[in-house]
Formats: structure tokens, C-alpha cells, sequence
């Protein structure tokens, strides 16, 4: 029985190690779509001033 308590609890970690490399992955993913989205608008304004803008 003790022995069984043991192997649960190493069965466990393990699985707790690997959902956190996958949580880690999926934040980081959500984060580099979520600076992109940010950074869309400034990219925008600057390519319209570029425009508007007299190269004079």
C-alpha cells in the first residue's frame, strides 16, 4: 500500500511538470499575439503620417 502511495505521487509531478511546460507555452503564445495586436495601431498611424506628411 505504501508503496502504491509512492508511485501515485511521482505519477502525479510528473503530469504537473509537463501541464506547466504547456501552459508555459500557451501564455507565452497569447502574449506574442497580444504585443502584435498592440503594436498594429502605431504601425498605422505612422505609415499615415508618412503619407500625409510633404517629403519638403
Amino acid at each position: 500500500m505504501n508503496i502504491k502511495r509512492h508511485f501515485s505521487a511521482v505519477i502525479l509531478m510528473l503530469v504537473l511538470l509537463l501541464v506547466s511546460g504547456c501552459a508555459s507555452t500557451i501564455i507565452g503564445t497569447a502574449t506574442d499575439a497580444a504585443l502584435a495586436v498592440a503594436k498594429t495601431p502605431f504601425k498605422v498611424g505612422g505609415a499615415v503620417i508618412d503619407v500625409v506628411t510633404d517629403d519638403d
